[in-house]
């Protein structure tokens, strides 16, 4: 059987079996879309969408051409084809949507409390035993970093929509609901889907990125807030018995991060006031969140002081605030007569808000002082006996400042080593630039942050491209032209992101220890160090098979230096939602990690529309920190690292072998002459840019690119995952394969695909990518290019990729042994194929440009960018 046939029998043979009640949700939201559409274009509207969707789905069982699909779509003025596309990108949107609530039922059902949830905080205790629970737990440390790299298709309307639509749909679904409430909640369904569909789905304008800024404080006001706290209560949970009854055994372990309103690596946009006010944005939300919840807990604190009566502490705490404060204490005693502790937390709640307002004379000067406040209302109550107040509630309430504190997140800045370089160079010369002073400017904005809000708030400065120790010598320079001795503390942080940058990182490091503002730093904070590495970029250059094994090396190397020179290490991972940037489920990513690089420490990027995936529902938000918490916990043990570093011992050889054979066939592809420009035409690469999808520029430079460092890493990524090819997830790995078994078989393979975690990981990433490829209406994208010896080239690598992987696996089709992910790849699959043939109309016509109007361009151009949008929303792990 040809590759191609194979392809075709295996799309229409692996079908998995939706479940009862997802499949109930989907045909719900699909019947009440299609009454909308009906509604406001007519039957024939609909009737045209059910035709191209019975059309996709007969395609995929082998019954219909793609050539009957292709002039099915010709026939439709392209007014219409707009509408059509907005159907299936709303479809999507209610797809996933039901998909997540199916998610949420099935880990409630599986959460039965008898045996803990595999992944969880209580498995990982349970399985680590008496192997350093207390030592680990003692340094754990989880610091996801938000960042705004322009990977979120769908504007704020869209998804406040879909967040409407997810509360309705819930509410539909509860078996507390009567007859008449379920009708009223359907009508309310259909209003909510009604409105959807009559919102539109691009942006009109680009954003900028306070925009970004407060797009992303949606998830902390929406779910990360409430659920940190619940995160450390299940570790508490599972140290120990009588959680909420003693002092607490976990300690808060979770710090957030953000490069929004702080990166200005290739963004002009951002500038030192954007960070300034970045931060002013953020320390609005959390100061909100802080005074409520205070408020909230106050209102609960009915104890009498005849019962639960108040310590000496808190009495002269009370006095004292009424002594400086009279009438605003004496209206809460009236208020709260014989309430001590209501009493002293509604005064906490009062001096919040004036902190958020900047009343000098009641706000708090630091976190630190609320804190001690709130532990003063503790140890009254447990003097009392009350202790479930005093570690309950409560307790998450302290929990949760000593999280985010007054800033939220700290919010990292970062600029290019050339940048730097360029400004010491004009401040030698006296004759500093706009960029230069804007440099300095970000510096004094830095000290600015750190006076009002603590060095927490704003210290690490990012150096992307570090090439030398000089790279990073040069902040501390700029910080003293600046500032002078009054320079803010900074962590400075070197990013290495290409192959030849990678393998010199010790060296770097080494140099970096020369460097008197990384001694003083080092002397201050326990000889701790902060290392990235770049997945995005080194990726687009090598490959993902050589890329992923080149990561793994250089932190095998960053380990051991860290061990011979006493430090530290802290590796934070720039990794994106896409196969092709190094994305994949983050818990397994963990435990994949060089052995000693974990050490109970794990910092990783989240970005774009992995932000809204792991953070947009509580319980699933839930569910991710445990998951990679708990991998935290595991790939810090000796065992686990021992047997790690034994298989990688084991199967070094090989893996340089897949390293050098697959970067060598994917240097083949992307260095050949003409590349840039063929891969211009095949995808809507220039067309992305019109999405306004963020704030930050697409590409470097103008015109079209001429080489791959023309382009940044997420578009690259976005466009191929419209081209549904995916070329990023997968290529060159194949002729990696070969080139081993044509030396030493399969068994090797085999053997390191079931006991190395990185090789396993790194084909089963390659799986899901091949999954989400679709060879047909690949092939159809390709030969827009005009270039026949490249899309032979893309198609034979993919079906030997794809070939060997299964060979490998032992699978007889992709995603065999994934039931989930599969059946979310064939829920989506036809109606991504609609919205691809819709795509490829456009497409080809503008590439095409026979004597095109502007009015026709313009409609043609709606199309393909609305056809982008829905398939960014059908893949999910676009960019």
């Amino acid at each position: 059987m040809s590759a191609i046939a194979h392809h075709q029998a295996e799309r229409s043979s692996a079908v998995t079996e939706m479940p009862d009640e997802l499949r109930a949700d989907v045909r719900l939201l699909g019947e009440l879309l299609g009454q909308v559409i009906a509604e406001y274009g007519g039957d024939d509207l609909l009737a045209d969408v059910e035709r191209l969707r019975k059309a996709v789905i007969a395609a995929r069982r082998g019954k219909v051409s793609v050539d009957e699909i292709t002039a099915m779509v010709a026939e439709w003025p392209v007014e219409r084809a707009v509408q059509i596309a907005r159907a299936f990108t709303c479809y999507f949107h209610l797809a996933n949507l039901a998909e997540e609530h199916f998610r949420i039922r099935t880990l409630r059902v599986r959460d039965t409390g008898e045996e803990p949830l595999p992944e969880s905080l209580a498995q990982a205790v349970q399985e680590l035993g008496g192997e350093r629970v207390a030592e680990l737990v003692e340094g754990l440390r989880l610091h996801p970093v938000l960042t705004a790299h322009p990977t979120e298709a769908r504007r704020r309307a869209v998804v406040t929509a879909i967040q409407r639509i997810s509360g309705q749909l819930a509410a539909y679904n509860s078996p507390e609901r009567g007859a008449a409430e379920r009708a009223e909640t359907r009508r309310r369904l259909l209003e909510e889907i009604d409105l959807l569909w009559r919102t539109s789905q691009l942006r009109s304008t680009k954003i900028d990125p306070l925009d970004e800024v407060r797009t992303a404080m949606a998830a902390f006001d929406e779910t990360l807030f409430r659920v940190v706290p619940l995160v450390y209560r299940s570790l508490d949970a599972a140290l120990g018995a009588g959680t909420g009854t003693r002092e607490p055994l976990a300690r808060p372990f979770i710090r957030y991060g953000s490069w929004i309103g702080g990166d200005r690596d290739g963004n002009p946009n951002v500038t030192a006031k954007v960070t300034r006010d970045a931060v002013l944005i953020q320390a609005e939300h959390v100061l909100i969140a802080l005074e409520n919840a205070t408020h909230r807990i106050a209102r609960t604190l009915t104890l009498t002081a005849g019962y639960t009566p108040a310590s000496p502490q808190l009495r002269a705490a009370l006095a004292a605030a009424e002594n400086d404060h009279p009438e605003l204490v004496s209206e809460m005693a009236t208020r709260s007569p014989q309430e001590p502790h209501r009493q002293w937390l509604l005064f906490v709640a009062a001096r919040i808000v004036a902190t958020r307002q900047r009343g000098l004379d009641l706000a708090y000067r630091s976190p630190e002082e609320l804190l001690g406040d709130l532990r003063t209302a503790q140890e009254s109550l447990v003097a009392a006996g009350a202790k479930r107040q005093a570690y309950g509630e409560l307790q998450h309430l302290i929990w949760q400042v000593e999280t985010f504190g007054f800033h939220l997140a700290e919010l990292e800045v970062r600029q290019h080593s050339q940048v730097h370089a360029a400004a010491l160079a004009e401040l030698a010369a006296g004759r500093p630039s706009e960029r230069t002073d804007e440099v300095l400017a970000t510096i004094r904005t830095i000290g600015w942050i750190q006076e009002r809000y603590g060095v927490t708030a704003c210290s690490r400065y990012v150096v992307s491209f570090t090439r030398s120790a000089d790279d990073i010598a040069a902040v501390y320079a700029l910080a003293g032209h600046a500032l002078g001795d009054k320079a803010p503390q900074l962590d400075v942080v070197p990013l290495f992101e290409s192959g030849a940058d990678l393998a010199n990182a010790p060296g770097v490091l080494s140099g970096m220890l020369e460097i008197p503002g990384i001694q003083e730093r080092l002397a201050a904070n326990g000889r701790r160090l902060e290392v990235m590495l770049g997945y995005s970029d080194s990726a687009k250059e090598l490959g993902p098979a050589a890329a992923t094994l080149k990561l793994y090396e250089a932190q095998e190397a960053l380990a051991a230096w860290a061990a011979e020179h006493d430090v530290r290490l802290t590796l934070f991972h720039g990794r994106g939602g896409a196969l092709g940037r190094g994305g994949g489920p983050a818990n397994r990513a963990v435990l994949a990690q060089a052995p000693g690089s974990v050490g109970g420490r794990f910092k990783v990027t989240e970005q774009g529309e992995v932000i809204f995936a792991r953070y947009g529902h509580a319980a699933i938000a839930r569910r991710h920190m445990e998951q990679v918490t708990s991998a935290v916990l595991l790939a810090s043990t000796p065992s686990i690292e021992a047997r790690t570093a034994e298989a990688a011992g084991r199967f070094r050889g090989m893996a340089e072998q897949v390293a050098s054979a697959s970067e060598k066939a994917y240097r083949s592809l992307t260095e050949a002459p003409g590349f840039p420009e063929w891969f211009s035409l095949v995808s809507p690469l220039e067309e992305i840019g019109s999405l306004r999808l963020g704030s930050r520029p697409a590409r470097r430079g103008l015109g079209a690119p001429r080489s791959l460092d023309d382009l940044r890493a997420i578009p690259w990524v976005f466009a191929w995952a419209q081209t549904r090819v995916n070329l990023p997830g997968w290529y060159g790995l194949g002729s990696g394969l070969e080139a081993v078994i044509s030396e030493s078989g399969l068994d090797e393979l085999r053997a390191a695909y079931r006991e190395w975690p990185l090789f396993a990981s790194l084909l089963d990433n390659v799986e899901m990518s091949l999954a989400k490829t679709d060879r047909d209406i690949a092939a159809r994208y390709l030969a827009l290019g005009g270039r026949d010896d490249f899309v032979e080239q893309v198609l034979r690598q993919y079906d030997l990729t794809r070939r060997l992987v299964l060979e490998i696996t032992g699978h007889s089709r992709l995603l065999e042994n994934r039931r989930v992910l599969s059946r979310a790849v064939q829920l989506r699959d036809p109606y991504v194929d609609a919205l691809s043939h819709l795509q490829l109309r456009a497409l080809s016509t503008l590439r095409a440009d026979d004597g095109l109007s502007e009015e026709e361009r313009e409609r043609l151009s709606t199309l393909l960018l609305l056809s982008v949008n829905g398939v960014a929303a059908g893949l999910q792990n676009t960019g």
